[in-house]
């Protein structure tokens, strides 16, 4: 008898096995694929495996603003698929030890909930206390025709290729279409986006979208908004997309087609029917345990509604095997941040303006250009900005950039806004000079009047 079976080894689900551990749990992962989910071996560590690429390969493209002169640049694309290959077999191994380590027992296969105490893995049934489905999601595909043809492809097969496409069209302006359009500009593609929706980036503070809009452009990155795309055809030139846009009908020849619509809730064969679990949209419904309509049987992750994250999915994962402990953990989910790998990056945590505007809510700005900040003018990474977001009693509740190290940058914003940091608790922090976490602290300097490194009128 086992007291939790885990379906499902991404990250949610081995990391929430690996703290079931911990807190003296008997432990069993089912994975019926390779451990680390889409995350690890389709996702996340694949495309920074290719932006550290694209990013190297920008860098060297623009030498001369460094003052260095070389000879022609190459890309081999089959050996960035082999580094990127490489570096997710060394992080799977990394994890395998890591379970090992945590004494959590690994079922190699794919398992199915017979009852709230039984589990099938491999035709074998094991007995468990408490069941965690963390089953991850897949991506979605569109029903437009000629979505089957040769060519057309999701992320997971556009991450196999091992030549770089002249032509590309990616269908979806979200986060997973923009961050393949920018690495693949860098590798040499000429790409188009073709987005549903009057903007890209749906959920993004507003204003961060518009500079995001201009400097794809910059990139030379050709992006149709409100543009549906009705068909694609195989033709002797390529594969040919029809579209209805805001000027009427369009066509684009291409030679591959990315469809980068989303992702949806991977719940096949777990069983969820058999045992009656409720679902909404295709998710798992669950309480503020993560417990599902079935008593025992708990999700968590991209099988349940919220934002897809990874790190998220993580938080998750431990906070239901420690609320099954009997601790009061909870997930704070107006402090999750989110990062976009394009160039320049974004990143924001919190509540957007646009959201808080619809609460009705007083709002401080405060806004700060990477243009007037001394590490970024040294790097000569100067496009973007750090704007924050703070309500009448001054506590900040949103903080959004677009710019060099976003990714990086938003760590301190997100401590900030998990813990209900007013503007003078972070005006009061010393940051260090030269580096660019001064623009974080600018921006909160404009959001309570008192910037020091902004002209006034």
């Amino acid at each position: 008898m086992k007291d939790l079976v885990v379906i499902g080894g991404g990250p949610a689900g081995y990391v929430a096995a690996i703290r079931a551990s911990q807190l003296g749990m008997g432990v069993l992962l089912a994975e019926k694929d390779s451990l680390g989910g889409a995350c690890l071996n389709r996702g996340c560590i694949p495309t920074k495996s290719y932006y550290q690429n694209a990013s190297v390969l920008r860098t060297l493209n623009r030498l001369q603003d460094f003052n260095v002169a070389a000879g022609e640049i190459a890309f081999d694309m089959e050996g960035a698929h082999r580094r990127k290959n490489k570096i997710v077999c060394g992080l799977v191994a990394g994890i395998e030890k890591l379970l090992q380590a945590n004494h959590v027992e690994v079922a190699a296969g794919e398992a199915a909930i017979v009852s709230p105490d039984s589990v099938m893995v491999n035709g074998q049934e094991i007995k468990t206390r408490r069941i965690l489905i963390a089953t991850g999601s897949c991506s979605a595909k569109p029903p437009i025709p000629g979505a089957e043809l040769p060519g057309v492809m999701t992320s997971d097969q556009l991450l196999e290729l091992t030549a770089v496409p002249p032509r590309l069209a990616i269908i979806g302006g979200g986060v997973i279409g923009l961050e393949f359009a920018c690495i693949f500009q860098a590798f040499g593609s000429r790409v188009t986006i073709f987005e549903f929706q009057p903007d890209i980036l749906g959920n993004m503070d507003r204003e961060i979208v518009k500079r995001m809009g201009v400097y794809l452009k910059k990139q030379k990155i050709k992006v149709l908004t409100a543009t549906a795309v009705k068909g694609i055809e195989k033709t002797p030139d390529g594969l040919s997309l029809t579209a209805a846009g805001k000027k009427g009908e369009l066509r684009c020849t291409v030679d591959q087609v990315l469809m980068a619509v989303g992702r949806k809730p991977y719940t096949r064969g777990v069983g969820i029917e058999d045992v009656g679990i409720a679902c909404r949209h295709g998710f798992i419904t669950v309480n503020d345990d993560f417990e599902t309509s079935v008593p025992g049987i708990y999700a968590v992750g991209d099988v349940i509604a919220g934002p897809m994250l990874a790190h998220l999915a993580s938080e998750e994962g431990i906070v239901a095997v420690e609320r099954m402990a009997g601790l009061n953990s909870k997930v704070d989910y107006e402090a999750v941040p989110s990062c976009i790998f394009t160039f320049p990056e974004i990143a924001a945590v919190g509540l957007t303006q646009e959201e808080m505007e619809s609460r009705g809510m007083d709002i401080s700005v405060g806004r700060f250009s990477f243009m007037a900040n001394g590490k970024a003018a040294a790097m000569g990474e100067k496009d973007g900005m750090v704007k924050v977001l703070a309500d009448t009693d001054h506590v900040l509740r949103g903080v959004h950039i677009i710019g060099p190290h976003a990714s990086d940058l938003i760590q301190e914003a997100a401590v900030i806004v998990s813990k209900r940091m007013k503007l003078e608790d972070v005006i009061a922090v010393i940051h260090p000079h030269p580096t660019l976490g001064e623009a974080l602290h600018e921006a909160v300097l404009d959001a309570a009047g008192r910037a020091i490194h902004v002209a006034r009128a």
